[in-house]
């Protein structure tokens, strides 16, 4: 069932740390430009890879090397289909503050966070678990 590498998943849940308190600045602020900064993290995240994405960069080199060495893996893929879907909504909630929309960008970057914010306070990748149910009821899905 594993459709790319497996990654240490304390990454992910650091990266959504990070991404829940640069959202939650942006909501407070509403400073598009850091909005925007996000959506190129979540872009590198979904389309690139999870290595490059720089909060998986600073993860590897601050925090991995005081931990132990993973005890699980996990598939990257459902991780990348998150970071697709907030970069979705990132993308909009740019668009939107950019374009003086300000109740757009308010309300995509709050669906981004409230996302961001599950998986950092209680390890719950909402994005992962719509890859899972996407790909469970794909009648596309191989059959093994």
């Amino acid at each position: 069932m594993s459709a790319g590498p497996a990654v240490d998943p304390r990454g992910p849940r650091f990266a959504a740390i990070v991404t829940t308190v640069v959202l939650a600045v942006v909501l407070v602020t509403q400073w598009w430009p850091l909005l925007a900064l996000q959506t190129v993290v979540f872009a590198i995240g979904a389309f690139v890879g999870l290595k490059p994405a720089p909060y998986s960069v600073l993860y590897r080199l601050a925090i991995a090397p005081r931990l132990g060495p993973p005890t699980e893996r996990e598939d990257a893929a459902p991780l990348r289909f998150a970071q697709a879907v907030g970069f979705v909504f990132a993308l909009v909630g740019t668009i939107g503050f950019a374009a003086g929309v300000t109740p757009l960008g308010v309300v995509a970057t709050a669906f981004a966070l409230f996302a961001a914010f599950l998986n950092a306070a209680f390890n719950y990748c909402l994005g992962c678990q719509m890859y899972l149910l996407i790909k469970r009821f794909s009648p596309a899905r191989a059959s093994s």
